[in-house]
């Protein structure tokens, strides 16, 4: 897993190392690397490096100082380096130096449209970990004249570090370049940050625990359960699946086609949808009643079911099963206009919720708000279940405090009907056994990739999304297999 560490952390850990290196040694370093990728962005923009133009954006502390030594480093390989000093009396001196010596320029802000109008490239050092809120006036007039790629330092100014919002003017970065550790904006905002390239400053031993965690696809891999020679239908655990009504059948088909597909076990399915699921997924076993369903070894409950006297019903009698639960759709409203339906979970039951942002709101009272993370982490806590708040970026709470953050690949996801794809693959992973969070988890990182590959760069459908599914799988196991 990769860790994600909060910029106070991060603040923290860096003093910590600062105390031990020589002065500037850890600003070269990573000015170094900034200068490799821009290297990069510019062959892989204009075929060329040498005669290339880059505009730095230099505000005041490290990024600036980052941004120029950056330039220096340019100039050997013969870039035509000019640095735009957004407040020349605050630049950092060692690096401003640095750069002059170099050959490179500086202008004022009333020469910057022209210098970033001609640039192939521009580095945007205008703000560190340390700012909040928007660009500033001077800042923000130089947005409209940037049409090259941009090449953020750390993170690109003007999105919040820890939160990732953004409440004004923002750079807009194809790439960011981040020192030591990656940060919550980089998960929580991809758009703004774009690719993000973590450079090695020696920061690993001052860092601690993470604070948040993203699944990479070795670590799916490695996790989803697949068949040994000594399985059977049964020992690889029996999802059940309570979805679906007359009037909405898809649910039912969709939610429990994933759950098939997610592994090669045993899923049984019971509503009133059962016929069509019968027809759909002749491997289901079939039934019109939770009551009827028989032995699983975890529940899937919501999609289509209905708010009504015959969901809570339903909803009530899995709760009380005593075996792993994803509650998603109407299991969600359910729970939200009826807590006390809770009652009838088994303590220390695992319970999987997983909301958008407008079921969340109703589950807890509030919208996820700018602080998505302590959002979730207390929905995980007040419920004691892991909370699967849906988003571009999916965060996954346990109680414990653990969180993971899941980056989509795109927007494909936001149609309908993909949210019972995605209760499916959480289900089936919680029959398996595997710990609820890494369940969820795992789960979120599937269905994304295989809304990717089911795209193709083109709007997808929910069933489009499900189809996938085996490839997704089949990518992340080749990955995960030592």
């Amino acid at each position: 897993m990769q860790g994600i560490w909060t910029t106070d952390r991060i603040r923290k850990a860096e003093e910590r190392l600062l105390a031990k290196t020589p002065e500037g040694a850890l600003m070269q370093r990573a000015a170094f690397g900034v200068a490799v990728q821009a290297v990069n962005m510019l062959e892989a923009h204009t075929g060329r490096v040498a005669a290339s133009r880059v505009a730095l954006l230099v505000g005041a502390g490290n990024n600036g100082g980052d941004a120029l030594w950056a330039g220096k480093f340019l100039r050997r390989h013969g870039v035509a380096v000019t640095a735009v000093l957004l407040n020349p009396e605050k630049a950092h001196a060692a690096g401003l130096a640095g750069l002059r010596r170099a050959g490179g320029r500086t202008v004022s802000l009333d020469a910057a449209p022209a210098v970033l109008e001609a640039a192939d490239l521009v580095i945007d050092g205008i703000v560190g970990l340390q700012a909040r809120g928007p660009l500033r006036e001077n800042a923000a007039g130089l947005l409209d004249h940037i049409s090259a790629p941009v090449l953020a330092v750390d993170l690109p100014s003007g999105v919040d570090p820890d939160h990732g919002t953004v409440d004004g003017p923002a750079i807009t970065a194809a790439r960011t370049v981040t020192f030591g550790a990656r940060k919550p904006v980089h998960v929580l905002n991809p758009e703004r940050c774009g690719e993000v390239v973590l450079i090695d400053i020696g920061l690993g031993p001052e860092l601690g625990a993470p604070d948040l965690q993203q699944l990479d696809a070795v670590d799916v891999g490695a996790a989803w359960p697949v068949p040994g020679p000594r399985d059977d239908k049964y020992s690889q655990g029996v999802t059940g699946v309570a979805a679906g009504s007359a009037t909405y059948p898809g649910a039912a088909v969709l939610a429990t086609g994933s759950a098939v597909l997610a592994t090669s076990g045993m899923v049984r399915y019971a509503g009133p949808a059962a016929d069509v699921v019968r027809s759909r997924w002749p491997e289901v076993v079939a039934t019109g009643s939770v009551t009827d369903a028989g032995r699983v070894q975890a529940w899937v409950v919501g999609p289509g079911i209905g708010t009504g006297n015959e969901g809570r019903r339903v909803l009530e009698h899995v709760l009380a099963a005593g075996v792993p639960v994803c509650a998603d759709a109407d299991a969600t409203t359910l729970i939200a206009q009826q807590p006390n339906v809770l009652d009838a979970r088994d303590p220390g039951t695992p319970l999987v919720l997983t909301p958008h942002a407008g079921e969340f709101e109703r589950l807890t009272g509030a919208p996820p708000g700018e602080d998505r993370v302590a959002a979730v982490k207390a929905a995980a806590r007040r419920f004691d279940a892991v909370v699967l708040l849906k988003g571009n970026t999916t965060l996954i709470a346990a109680p414990d405090g653990r969180v993971l953050a899941n980056v989509a690949r795109g927007s494909w996801l936001a149609t309908a009907g993909s949210g019972d794809v995605l209760s499916g693959l959480v289900g089936a992973l919680l029959a398996s056994g595997l710990d609820p969070w890494l369940a969820a988890g795992a789960a979120a990182y599937v269905h994304s990739l295989a809304a990717d590959l089911a795209a193709r760069g083109v709007p997808v459908s929910a069933s489009g999304v499900l189809a996938a599914i085996p490839d997704a799988v089949r990518h992340v196991r080749s990955l995960g297999v030592v």
